[in-house]
């Protein structure tokens, strides 16, 4: 049954609808500006009062994507690191020199870039050369600390914590299982994976106390801290799931808030940057604004196609891409 959530107020009609003409993956804003980031080798940009341009930045599959306020950088399997611009520029960053798919990206604070191959991970600051660190497993993934040039790297049986300008060794957070995703805490006081396993794992860095939030129907592909690092916002099950944050112990010992619930899988989730809203895309094509207080909701794409793969916000907060694996993507003006 196909869940239209008719009977609550709507933004659906304040779309401006794109046809990417392949799977999106995943979505990012460079100012007004959204990029749509496509399965094979392009970048779809639409800007806010322009035509939309379509940069081919891979020579293959394009495995992962990340940005900040500049730029998009993409990572293939080509071997190839590339940053583009709003104007659709693209320049080449870094080549692995065994062609190793580049399976990670990350942006960091000051210009700061990560990027993984196999069981390599590498950072480079906004100048100077990348370094390199050998993980005991494949990269599952990487996360920058919001201050300083610190990285979070997820691989089977835990993550390791490296700073690349010190002398120390990386230090090791063990938990056994597949570690599929990294993710700081906007206050830099909590580091959290996505396993193999419908789970998260998390430790609070201050002093390594492990918490672990389970009862997920499927895995947790998709988190996504709320404005002010309140609460962490998942995918994973019908419903979004959130994680209290508020306090010094985090989730440790508390259940998490429940809301949205549909009749599909929740695929991803993104945090509006300035409200306590989450933006949720469901496995038929819905997504749904949610207020965090009440659970109010509002509809802003009916739930009549291909699952939602990829959602974000504007800087502003007032537009919202969204993209689907069918390649039907959007803007929704909110302004």
């Amino acid at each position: 049954m196909t869940d239209t959530r008719a009977d609550i107020p709507s933004v659906v009609a304040r779309t401006r609808p794109l046809a990417a003409g392949a799977p999106v993956v995943a979505a990012h804003f460079l100012q007004e500006t959204a990029v749509f980031v496509l399965g094979e080798e392009a970048l779809l940009l639409l800007p806010r009062a322009d035509e939309a341009r379509r940069p081919t930045v891979h020579a293959g599959a394009v495995l992962s994507s990340a940005a900040n306020a500049t730029r998009v950088v993409t990572g293939g399997d080509d071997g190839k690191v590339v940053a583009t611009d709003a104007e659709g520029k693209s320049t080449t960053v870094a080549t692995d020199t065994g062609r190793r798919w580049i399976d990670h990206v990350a942006v960091g604070p000051s210009g700061a870039l990560a990027w993984s191959a196999g069981k390599d991970a590498f950072v480079r600051a906004s100048t100077g050369a990348a370094r390199t660190l050998a993980l005991p497993s494949t990269v599952g993934g990487l996360a920058f600390a919001p201050k300083g040039l610190r990285l979070a790297i997820a691989h089977y049986n835990g993550l390791t914590l490296w700073f690349p300008n010190a002398l120390t060794e990386p230090e090791r957070l063990a938990w056994k299982g597949s570690h599929l995703g990294a993710l700081v805490s906007p206050d830099g006081r909590f580091v959290i994976t996505s396993m193999q396993e419908p789970a998260l794992h998390g430790w609070r860095l201050a002093d390594r106390k492990d918490m672990r939030m389970s009862g997920y129907s499927a895995r947790v592909r998709s988190l996504d801290f709320s404005v002010g690092g309140k609460w962490l916002a998942t995918s994973g099950s019908r419903e979004l799931i959130l994680w209290p944050f508020q306090g010094k112990d985090g989730p440790m010992g508390k259940t998490p808030r429940v809301l949205a619930p549909a009749e599909v899988q929740a695929e991803v989730v993104a945090s509006h940057p300035k409200q306590d809203v989450v933006a949720v895309g469901y496995a038929d094509g819905l997504v749904l604004l949610v207020r965090i207080e009440d659970g109010a909701e509002i509809l802003a794409r009916k739930g009549t196609g291909a699952p939602i793969a990829a959602l974000a916000w504007s800087a502003s907060g007032t537009a919202l891409a969204f993209g689907a694996e069918d390649g039907e993507a959007g803007v929704i003006d909110l302004g």
